[in-house]
């Protein structure tokens, strides 16, 4: 069976005495903290998807206004879809300590896969 101390068993600080170590506010809040690399992708990452959300509804909705061929709009829709599937790899190999280097490159590889289909579908091959 564990014993158990009573409260009263415990001696009590004397109030004369020094108090341990108290924190400061320096300690608390530091006055500057270094960034690295991976901090700033991060917070520019958060701008790129604003914008790439954007330019993926108008991707959707301007070819509906031209009046282009269904097929020319779902192959457009479905190739920034790709595009954004990359960034979002890109985004996640910045954020996980796991296989980081291995879904960047998959994210860059996706996004430039992405781009060679939006210069295929527009008429002018990169790849001759």
């Amino acid at each position: 069976m564990k014993k158990r101390r009573r409260s009263s068993n415990n001696p009590k600080p004397d109030s004369t005495d020094d108090s341990p170590e108290q924190s400061t506010v320096d300690e608390i809040f530091p006055e500057e903290t270094p960034r690295d690399l991976k901090s700033y992708i991060n917070s520019i990452s958060k701008y790129i998807y604003i914008i790439a959300a954007a330019a993926l509804l108008s991707g959707v909705f301007t070819p509906l206004t031209i009046n282009a061929e269904i097929t020319t709009v779902v192959y457009g829709i479905l190739t920034i879809l790709l595009g954004l599937g990359g960034g979002i790899l890109i985004y996640l190999g910045t954020k996980n300590k796991r296989f980081s280097s291995i879904m960047v490159i998959a994210g860059s590889a996706i996004m430039i896969v992405s781009v060679i289909i939006i210069y295929e579908l527009a008429g002018r091959s990169i790849i001759q």
